[in-house]
This record gives C-alpha cells, structure tokens and sequence, in this order.
C-alpha cells in the first residue's frame, strides 16, 4: 500500500469501471487510491488523523473528466491570457469542480494565431501550477466555414505547417486536443503532424462525408468533436461522419447532452453504436453555472436566454448555439434519465472513456488502487453531494 490513508469513504455505492459494488469503501493515501474494498474492511486501515467520510448509501463515482469546456461561473477561459487570466481561469476551474468535474482540458475557439499563442502559453502556466488542468484543446482554427458554428469566420484558415509548429512549441506539451476539419488543403498533413507529436485529433467542424472522415480516423484522428453537432447528419446514403466514427473502434465521440445539442434518442444511438466510446462533454461558455445575459465566446458576442447560448447579431449566423451552460453532473443525470443510459455506462462516458481518450487511462478515471485520488458523491437523483479532487475535498 502506497503509505498510510489519509482519507476513507465507505459505506457506499460504488460505480467505477463499467461495474457497481455495494456496501464498497475506497481509501486514499494523499493524492492517490490506496485500496478499495467492502464491507467493514476498511476499519483495519483506519488511524489517527485519517478523515473518514460515511457515504451512508450514496452513490460514489470518479471524479468526471471534460475534454471540451470553455469556461463557467462567468469566465472564460480565452481570457486567460489577459491581466486577469489566472483569476478568470480559476473562477472557471471552481465552478466546474463544484458540479463534480474534477479534472479539464481547457477548450480555447479560433482567434488569431499571436492571440492562440498566448493563451496556449497561459493554459501552460496553469497546467504546470495545478495539475487539475490537464492541458489545451485548439478547437480551430482550421474548420470548415459552412459548419463553423459559433467561430468568427474572418479567423478560420487552412492549415499551414508555420502555424502547426508555432501553436505546438507555444503549448510546451500541455496540448492535448486539436480538432480540425480533414477536407481542407494541408489538413491531413497536419493531422500526421499532430498525431506524432501526441495530440489527440480531433474531426470537427467539418464538412466531410463519410469517406474522408474515415480516411482521417484511418490516419491517427481519434476523436469526433461534439457528435451530430457542426457536421453532416447520418443519411442512409451518405452516412457521414458519425458513422465513420462508428466503424472506427479507437474513436472516442464526444457528445454534449444537455438536451438542446442532441436529442435523446441520438444519446441513445451514439452509446448504441459506439459502446464503451462515448465522452460526455459540457462544451461549457462563460455563463455555465452564471445567469442568464450578454457574454462573449471568442471575439462573438453571445446571449444567453433560459440557459441556452446562442450567438447574437451576426446576421446569417445569428441564433445559432454557442456552446452550452452546462455541467456534466446535470449531463449524467440526463443520460440515466431522458436517454435510458444504465448509471454504469454513463458513468464510463465520464471518467474512464474520457480519460483514455486524451491517454491518461492508466492513472484517470477510475477508483482503483494507484489511481489518482478523484471522487464525486451523488444522492439517489444523481445531485453532487461531495467532490474531492487529488485527495482532497473540493
């Protein structure tokens, strides 16, 4: 055993690794899991100091992990880069951490390519400083403008090899996720480029069909960005990108299911189609967590009416989504309750697929010894009760 407890749950319902266990205890030994086990077990490993938290029946589960969150609680984290930037990226951290996110991969939208590299530089700073941040997701700016979505048009550009290594050296291997549109000239390029240098491509934004966006998982991309979303739908005879994502078996889909995106039913497709490869995501702005308002995603303006985000007064564009407010305990819920999802699954989808996606599956995702030491406590409605994070308590 890796040193003394430091903290013990027990009495719980554990759902970790696609399986539940009753009456289950986990231990943990500073930042890490030390043992894990049921029944009265646990009392053995109980010493003085050790906290020792009474799970009394709720359902504990690892800590979620988000590969693609933009902001919350009225921050955003394009504004890391500025004077307030480690305040903004904090603010953003604390809200999502209070809804059972333990760890994220900071999303940053098409901007510039100087501005991109400063805020590469800041998610460096934070990752380095806190080990919660698991580093950078580009999304853009290399998209398709027919499904750009909420990206400023005037930004988005093929990609350039000066620009690939530029962004690269400017993340100082903190960049995990880019996610590119395939068909544009030089894509596959990059995409090669990126694979060797141990970023996760990313098919997104893109008006590929079904055939390139094979071609592109066949050459190392392994994530669909947001499934369904800013891409062609599945068609019985032009099946698209989803479907390409289907057939290919190391392709993780992300989804965000917060019942605007996708519909339940999709929900229940994708987790169909693509067992054991689905990633619940929050794709969450600045207002996730926050009120209903004005804000900005990128260099758009963005309102936020009913806790939808939509772009605002961007002519032909104006009304489309603009990422979403939500949080991905509400996510869970939603799978269980609207899409069907067994609890077990779904928690898959946010903690151990999640994790092996960005390749962080032997030390995230789930509560086994070795593993890091992140945990979320849920009450019978699946509502966060408790969040400890590295071994600690949020």
């Amino acid at each position: 055993m890796p040193g003394q407890p430091t903290r013990i749950i027990h009495s719980a319902r554990l759902v970790s690794g696609g399986s539940i266990t009753a009456d289950a205890w986990v231990a943990f030994a500073g930042d890490a899991v030390a043992a894990v086990g049921s029944g009265d077990g646990w009392r053995a490993l109980a010493r003085p100091g050790c906290a020792i938290t009474d799970a009394a029946g709720r359902w504990l589960v690892p800590g979620f992990i988000d590969l693609h969150c933009h902001g919350g609680g009225g921050a955003a984290f394009d504004d890391g880069a500025g004077d307030d930037g480690p305040d903004a990226i904090g603010r953003a951290l604390a809200t999502n951490h209070q809804h059972g996110t333990t760890r994220l991969v900071i999303s940053l939208v098409t901007a510039a390519r100087p501005d991109l590299e400063a805020r590469l530089a800041a998610v460096a700073d934070a990752a380095e400083a806190d080990p919660l941040v698991l580093g950078a997701h580009l999304e853009g700016p290399f998209l398709a403008d027919k499904f750009r979505g909420a990206h400023d048009p005037a930004l988005l550009r093929a990609p350039d090899p000066e620009d690939v290594a530029a962004l690269l050296a400017a993340g100082r291997g903190t960049l995990r996720q880019w996610t590119l549109a395939p068909e544009l000239p030089g894509a596959m390029a990059a995409l090669r480029t990126l694979v060797d240098a141990g970023v996760a491509v990313a098919v997104g934004h893109t008006a590929a069909g079904y055939d390139a966006a094979l071609a592109a998982f066949d050459a190392g991309a392994s994530i669909l960005t947001h499934a369904f979303n800013a891409m062609p739908g599945l068609h019985h005879r032009e099946p698209g990108p989803v479907a390409a994502a289907f057939r290919s078996p190391g392709v993780t889909l992300e989804l965000i299911n917060d019942g605007v995106h996708v519909h339940p039913e999709m929900v229940r497709l994708a987790f169909t189609g693509a067992p054991g490869r689905v990633a619940l995501v929050s794709d969450a702005m600045a207002a996730a967590g926050a009120a209903d308002g004005d804000y900005r995603l990128g260099t758009l303006p963005v309102t936020v009416r009913g806790g939808v985000a939509r772009l605002a007064g961007t002519g032909d564009a104006e009304g489309r989504i603009a990422g979403s407010t939500l949080t991905l305990d509400a996510g869970l819920r939603r799978a269980v309750r609207d899409a069907g999802i067994p609890l077990a699954d779904a928690v898959t989808a946010l903690t151990g697929t999640p994790a092996r996606a960005i390749g962080r599956g032997a030390d995230l995702g789930l509560l086994a010894p070795g593993y890091q030491a992140d945990a979320v406590l849920l009450d019978e409605d699946l509502a966060v009760t408790a969040v400890f994070a590295a071994g600690r308590p949020v």
